[in-house]
């Protein structure tokens, strides 16, 4: 197992209680101090004082999730440190579901749940609340409702990645982008621009809400190869 410390990035044996009445693996693991990066087999884990510690450079000194990841690997094997396993995703990935409060649950998040909506609109039960005789049915329907503005970038071109087995989709339909199978082919489009074969993506498209600006969760897509809607309805 992969242990990520504040001495740095530490590759250990690890067993977990099997005993009939045992708790889960990452109940343990949260038992002994140790945040897993993931639930169901967790393979790596954070302990709780390398993550404040993170929280308290990012919070005071400005640093990234990378810089602080490239000082753990500094710090392991200053001499090498590329051949430090690189965590660098998981703690990412860990630092995202926190934020969005499945840092502590089992749950899998839906699409655009890793994703905030405009803070500003109101949003009765989020930031708005209802008075105890007042419900949604029976307040005039101007009151809460949304306004959203729709925009494409058709010069926001992509290239097709170098190395695409490096290429790991951190949250695929989790955030504002949808999901990678989540889009309809316009095959006519396609074989007009055929001739583009070294574009993943010729554009994108966003819904953004139209009073503050703010993009709305999974509803951006991009436009490969001249054109491809998402289907999703807002």
């Amino acid at each position: 197992m992969v242990i990520v410390d504040k001495s740095g990035v530490h590759c250990l044996k690890v067993r977990c209680c099997d005993c009939p009445n045992a708790m889960s693996p990452d109940i343990q693991m949260f038992q002994h101090g140790f945040f897993p990066a993931s639930f169901n087999r967790p393979k790596t884990v954070f302990i709780f004082q390398v993550l404040d510690d993170f929280l308290l450079d990012n919070l005071e000194c400005g640093t990234s999730a990378m810089n602080y990841y490239s000082k753990l690997w500094q710090m392991t094997l200053s001499m090498f440190p590329h051949l430090v396993l690189d965590q660098y995703r998981e703690l990412m990935r860990l630092k995202t579901m926190k934020w969005h409060g499945f840092g502590h649950r089992s749950d899998n998040p839906n699409a655009g749940d890793l994703a905030l909506f405009c803070p500003a609109c109101p949003q009765p039960g989020i930031n708005v609340s209802l008075s105890g005789d007042e419900s949604l049915d029976e307040t005039p329907s101007w009151k809460y409702t949304r306004l959203f503005v729709m925009d494409g970038n058709f010069k926001a071109k992509h290239l097709h990645p170098i190395k695409p087995f490096d290429e790991v989709w951190l949250s695929d339909g989790l955030g504002f982008m949808v999901g990678k199978d989540s889009c309809n082919n316009h095959r006519v489009v396609n074989q007009a621009n055929a001739a583009r074969h070294k574009l993943e993506s010729m554009g994108i498209r966003g819904v953004a809400c139209a009073r503050h600006g703010c993009f709305v969760p999974h509803s951006m897509v991009d436009f490969q190869k001249g054109e491809r809607q998402a289907k999703h309805a807002i």
